[in-house]
């Protein structure tokens, strides 16, 4: 998952609790509201009513100890005065219950008590609880759109703030990383942005890079010049062996001894010639205007391999369903390449067993696939079967170096053909090419 996409999932989780946590507290938070402005309200009304008392005379409302009350007609609201004793005090606001004309009806009550002239009077203004519970529904509501509607747009911004902030690190690793084809590399530029960690996240990189690429270029040039530099002093040794053998007086024994020594010579010839090889392969140095069909060049390896298939008693089964010409290509490392696969197949079988070449089209790629009847491959080694010198446990007694397989990288990653492996101990390997075409309409892959 994508870090743009997580810090927007985390975002919207939290502010998913946020509103869950609101959606929880609102109703209480509804009637304290409520409960509040119903307070304010209703000392307003006693601050009000006091003050025409002082202004009027309490005369107006009460008079000879008759008590004074007013309710609105539909009981929603009411207002009561009566004479109290002077040393009664009451000063709260709360809520009761009230018998209205034989209906019991719940009130907020404001409860007051004042002096007027030499008496104590207990004010009392009530408000009924159903009407203040009327405006809790419509108030919910509203609060849950307003946040609902909050929340959204936080989320677009913070998806837009993200995509933002995080630009230039987008930018770092298409570009750095991903765009680059190690170990080659392009020119360094600087990715423009104002956010310290990404500016030494990108020079971090780029000293990382320049590291590799110096490695790589030292690893290149060691394997190229010590590879040209062998091959004159072992064909001067190989040809100083050849006269040798051409004397007359030369002994049986040192004749055996001649022999191994031109093995060993013949061995580390092959080893060097391999390496320079993929040497020249890394630093491009062969071109790719070569075409070719697959079933020509399959035939070609079958030729040359034939004589091996023969020694081992290998049936070679070649299945071309759609025959293909190969163009921008170079057609003798592509030989190569087939003849290692089909080689490691012929060395790696079981007697007696059977190869299977299969070349069609699968989806929109071009594919062939060796398929063979051989000992297998453990899991544990399958990461690196295509490491330079890097040999399987049961194919030590094979008079192999462990570089067939790394050719046949090299090679595939010069032409951008892609490789799959499946392999079952005991049963077989499946080594598949896929080359990097889409379907056309024609017979050309390229």
């Amino acid at each position: 998952m994508k870090l743009r996409t997580k810090l927007t999932l985390f975002n919207a989780i939290s502010k998913l609790v946020i509103v869950t946590l609101f959606i929880l507290l609102l109703p209480n938070i509804i009637e304290n509201i409520n409960k509040s402005y119903t307070d304010n309200r209703l000392i307003k009304q006693k601050d009000k009513f006091l003050q025409q008392v002082r202004n009027e005379g309490i005369k107006n409302y009460i008079e000879d100890g008759q008590s004074y009350g007013s309710y609105l007609p539909l009981k929603e609201e009411f207002i009561s005065l009566e004479e109290v004793q002077p040393d009664y005090h009451l000063d709260t606001i709360k809520n009761e219950q009230r018998l209205v004309e034989r209906d019991t009806i719940g009130y907020r009550i404001l409860s007051h008590t004042f002096n007027s002239g030499k008496k104590s009077y207990l004010l009392e203004i009530g408000k009924s609880t159903e009407t203040i519970g009327e405006t809790t529904g419509p108030l919910q509501n509203i609060a849950f759109q307003i946040l609902l509607g909050m929340i959204l747009l936080t989320i677009l911004a913070d998806q837009l703030f993200s995509t933002y902030i995080l630009r230039p690190l987008s930018i770092i690793i298409r570009t750095k990383l991903i765009g680059n084809k190690f170990p080659k590399f392009t020119v360094y530029k600087e990715v423009k942005t104002s956010t310290l960690d990404f500016q030494q996240l990108d020079l971090s990189i780029h000293r990382m890079v320049e590291t590799i690429e110096t490695a790589f270029q030292k690893e290149r040039e060691f394997i190229s010049n010590a590879s040209h530099e062998l091959m004159t002093p072992i064909s001067i040794l190989q040809s100083k062996i050849e006269n040798m053998f051409e004397q007359d007086d030369i002994a049986d024994e040192l004749k055996l001894r001649l022999m191994e020594m031109q093995k060993i010579l013949n061995r580390l010839k092959s080893i060097t010639k391999t390496l320079l090889l993929i040497s020249q392969i890394e630093n491009d140095q062969f071109l790719k205007e070569d075409k070719i069909t697959v079933k020509e060049l399959i035939l070609d390896v079958n030729e040359e391999i034939s004589i091996r298939l023969q020694d081992r008693n290998i049936s070679l089964n070649i299945v071309i369903t759609d025959d293909v010409e190969l163009t921008g290509v170079n057609k003798f490392l592509l030989f190569n390449l087939l003849f290692n696969l089909i080689n490691n197949a012929i060395k790696y079988n079981k007697p007696d067993g059977d190869i299977t070449v299969t070349a069609l089209w699968v989806k929109d790629s071009y594919t062939i696939s060796i398929a063979d009847t051989g000992i297998g491959i453990p899991n544990e080694e399958m990461p690196f079967i295509f490491n330079r010198f890097k040999k399987m446990k049961q194919s030590l007694s094979q008079d192999s170096f462990g570089l067939g397989l790394p050719i046949v990288k090299s090679i595939a990653s010069f032409h951008r053909i892609g490789i799959t492996v499946n392999s079952e101990q005991g049963i077989g390997s499946t080594f598949t090419l896929i080359f990097p075409v889409k379907v056309t309409g024609n017979s050309s892959v390229n």
